[in-house]
């Protein structure tokens, strides 16, 4: 399968950028403090039959997890919004801790991404979390570093988003393979027919870069399949060490695009896992790196997820013009009156607060025709 017409990739990358527009978003969810350290987000948007929007994410404070929580707080709550006026206002709806989270006796050190997904029989919540309680594998059990877990993902089922606060709590994906051992921030998307396709990152034991996974649950079916860890591998340049997928999109059918089925997938990348040190004359540019990672963009075509192109191959796309130039974890909510796009976007204190942006309906329209 060959790429699409560079006038119909420049066509894309325009429509992105209009959907993740760092200067007309606004802030929806601020954290907790305006400083360095302190964000909120990491999830998703949904609209209930009603119309109502709800909002997942977590809250993170200051910390450093190569140190373990002595050094910080870390990601402390996780948080679900709900707007009845289009994402004008947002009033906190469920709220779970650290000790809400525990399963068994794996206990929670910070919660990270979320997703909220909502069926037939009402909603599910999948939520990644760092745990006490998880060895590494034998050979590699040296290189846990004291006050420091393994992350993996959960899943609560309740039939409304209340009730979620009481649903019991299923591990989905974990991992003893050293390779990809860590895995978080869980993104879902529906495909063409029917399935749930739950995107996440993974990290090996030693931390050196993100990747991106996925695995597939069969419509009709309550097991995810194994999971693809090489479908989108990471980049050449400025996502060389980062690259992890936050959202599917399905491109609207209408204009240059009626008649063919492509869908963007938003990713974070960075081209180390540190802030680099640059040179004194070197282009001071954003870099991206663990935490404050900047933004890309890649499509594939007909569902066909064997095959995703980068439209963002040699540099950023979506760069905050504020603080780090931190610009991550997109997601873009399909509505009948537009699109709401929704990311963590570092500011001048360093904070990183959810914002979000609105593209009507007919300006989608005029940005595919």
């Amino acid at each position: 399968m060959s790429r699409l017409h560079h006038d119909l990739e420049a066509k894309l990358t325009s429509f992105a950028l209009k959907l993740v527009d760092q200067q007309k978003a606004r802030v929806a969810i601020p954290p907790q403090q305006n400083s360095t350290g302190f964000w909120f987000g990491g999830g998703n948007m949904v609209e209930d039959a009603a119309g109502h929007f709800y909002l997942v994410g977590r809250y993170r404070n200051f910390g450093d997890s190569r140190t373990g929580l002595g050094a910080g707080e870390r990601g402390l709550e996780l948080a679900i919004f709900r707007s009845e006026d289009r994402g004008a206002s947002w009033q906190k709806q469920v709220s779970f801790s650290k000790p809400d989270l525990n399963v068994g006796d794996r206990s929670v050190l910070s919660i990270e991404g979320s997703a909220l997904y909502l069926t037939d029989q009402g909603v599910e919540l999948f939520v990644s979390t760092e745990k006490a309680g998880i060895e590494y594998p034998p050979e590699f059990r040296s290189f846990l570093k004291p006050g420091t877990g393994v992350w993996t993902i959960e899943r609560l089922q309740a039939s409304s988003i209340d009730e979620l606060k009481e649903a019991p709590i299923e591990t989905v994906l974990e991992s003893n393979d050293p390779t990809v051992l860590h895995a978080k921030d869980p993104a879902v998307y529906t495909d063409a027919n029917g399935d749930l396709v739950l995107l996440y990152c993974t990290h090996p034991y030693c931390w050196s870069s993100s990747n991106t996974a996925y695995a597939r649950r069969k419509r009709g079916s309550d097991k995810l399949s194994e999971s693809n860890f090489d479908f989108f591998p990471r980049g050449f340049a400025w996502d060389i060490a980062i690259t992890r997928g936050t959202s599917i999109l399905d491109v609207p059918k209408v204009g240059a695009f009626a008649d063919r089925q492509v869908s963007l997938l938003f990713y974070d990348g960075g081209e180390a896992l540190r802030n680099l040190d640059e040179h004194e004359r070197a282009v001071k540019r954003a870099r991206g790196y663990s935490c404050e990672e900047i933004g890309g963009v890649a499509y594939f075509l007909d569902g066909d997820m064997s095959h995703v192109y980068r439209l963002s191959q040699n540099k950023p796309l979506f760069i905050s013009p504020f603080g780090t130039g931190c610009s991550r974890y997109v997601d873009v909510l399909v509505t009948k009156d537009g699109l709401y796009a929704t990311w963590q976007q570092s500011q001048d204190d360093l904070s990183q607060p959810l914002v979000l942006n609105f593209v009507g309906k007919d300006e989608v329209a005029t940005l595919l025709n």
